[in-house]
């Protein structure tokens, strides 16, 4: 178990949860300001936990938090009002909870609107199997990074005649040059030895065929990186009969969509997932992916792990490796323990009772 814990701490440390690979291990002069959106459900309970469990490892940070409108902004055409947005821009660094879109109401999304407003052009989402806890699976080592701006998820769609509904798929060769030379330049800043690009262009030769090009095209730029193409539906079977045959996988949107929840499955859901959107200009909005869970909120179960976890992805973005490796430390000890885990673990600890424990690791 202790062999185990050192190396997959060495190993997220490195590379996983590090958006970059360079180190600093000294704090700020003054707190930098970061932008919290807590979200609704279980939302402002998980970003309680993120706040106690900051103070106190001490991270020199000072929070801004913003709250979703009540009402739909026409400016953004959600209930992402425009200070939300603007505040991410001025600050460069988010934590983002959960946040639900009423689902057939004609509401823009929320996560869509965020991506869209901040041009968080790669969802970079690393898939490790942590140490203590047991799933099918013990070997899983990789991570996901997704076009987030274009695809299946433009948005545009429209009545062609009653009855028939067309929505249009636009992937551009500049969104696709910039995430693969992202994920290309990921691989090599974390000692990772594959990127894989993962499509459709058998059956969307025009679409998918174009991102492939553009994957092709930077992985020439990239001799020490081993590059390959594969089919979406032959990922999927990859990915449940052997996990390890994968390192960096990069595709578009849709795709991205449903397999980075595919691996998230793997080692043993959401709520141990983290997460981290980034944009150009050095923004990131670290996120948690899994749902507002409204039917628990408000009861003290939530697990904040996974927001925990992007916290920490945000913490090594900021430069703060120090603080962003005692955290992680703390959360991997209190799972593997498995004295204190929440209801989705496991086991029967209440929010407060699992917080308290990283805590105390700390």
């Amino acid at each position: 178990m202790a062999s185990l814990m050192v190396r997959v701490r060495r190993l997220v440390q490195s590379r996983e949860i590090g958006i970059f690979s360079h180190r600093s291990f000294s704090s700020p002069p003054h707190p930098i300001p970061v932008t919290l959106i807590p979200g609704d459900g279980i939302g402002p309970e998980i970003a309680d936990s993120v706040k106690q469990v900051f103070t106190t490892a001490d991270v020199p940070i000072t929070w801004e938090e913003q709250y979703m409108g009540e009402e739909i902004d026409p400016r953004t055409q959600s209930f992402l009002t425009r200070d939300n947005v603007e505040s991410v821009k001025k600050n460069k660094f988010a934590l983002k909870g959960p946040m639900t879109t009423p689902i057939g109401k004609g509401f823009r999304s929320l996560n869509l609107t965020m991506r869209k407003e901040l041009n968080l052009y790669a969802n970079v989402r690393p898939c490790f199997s942590l140490p203590g806890y047991k799933t099918k699976y013990d070997n899983v080592d990789l991570v996901t990074i997704r076009e987030n701006t274009e695809g299946e998820y433009s948005g545009l769609e429209h009545v062609v005649v009653k009855g028939v509904v067309e929505s249009l798929k636009i992937i551009t060769r500049h969104a696709s040059l910039r995430v693969a030379e992202y994920a290309f330049r990921y691989a090599k800043e974390h000692g990772r030895e594959r990127v894989s690009a993962i499509h459709k262009a058998n059956i969307m030769q025009k679409t998918d065929g174009l991102f492939l090009k553009c994957c092709k095209e930077v992985s020439e730029k990239y001799p020490e990186i081993k590059y390959e193409e594969v089919v979406i539906d032959n990922c999927c079977v990859m990915l449940v009969q052997d996990p390890s045959l994968f390192d960096v996988l990069v595709m578009p949107n849709l795709y991205g969509d449903i397999i980075s929840d595919f691996c998230a499955g793997l080692i043993g859901g959401l709520g141990l997932t983290p997460s981290c959107n980034v944009g150009e200009g050095g923004i990131a909005v670290a996120e948690a992916v899994h749902g507002s869970a409204p039917f628990i909120a408000g009861q003290n179960k939530a697990n904040p792990t996974a927001l925990l976890l992007s916290g920490v992805m945000m913490l090594r973005h900021m430069d703060l490796h120090d603080k962003a490796d005692r955290i992680q430390e703390a959360v991997f000890k209190t799972i593997a323990e498995g004295k204190y885990r929440t209801e989705d673990l496991g086991g029967k600890s209440t929010t407060t009772d699992f917080t308290k424990a990283i805590c105390d690791h700390l």
